[in-house]
């Protein structure tokens, strides 16, 4: 069984490599954001693949804290990450009125 929970991880740590290229080749942010979210659920997953083919309860701890940082992560994104509408609109208007 070992063997198998090593193979599944293998199997997703070439997902986040599939990831990398979404990074290098994404156009918007949220496309770059949603492949930073592949990493943090994919290396949770990964993490606790590692922690039953081991039997080490310490990669379960590690996959907890990337489970929450990626969930930080997306909130901070949403709030963040791209300007609303209104507010672009806003901005367009203020350096056209300033040109």
């Amino acid at each position: 069984m070992s063997a198998f929970f090593q193979l599944a991880a293998l199997f997703l740590l070439l997902n986040v490599g599939a990831g990398l290229l979404r990074i290098l080749r994404g156009r918007t942010t949220a496309d770059r954001l949603l492949a930073v979210q592949l990493f943090g659920t994919t290396g949770t997953a990964i993490l606790i693949l590692l922690s039953l083919a081991t039997g080490e309860s310490a990669y379960q701890t590690i996959a907890l804290v990337f489970a929450i940082l990626a969930g930080v992560l997306g909130i901070v994104f949403a709030r963040y990450g791209q300007p609303s509408a209104p507010a672009s609109a806003q901005s367009q208007e203020l350096k056209h009125e300033l040109n």
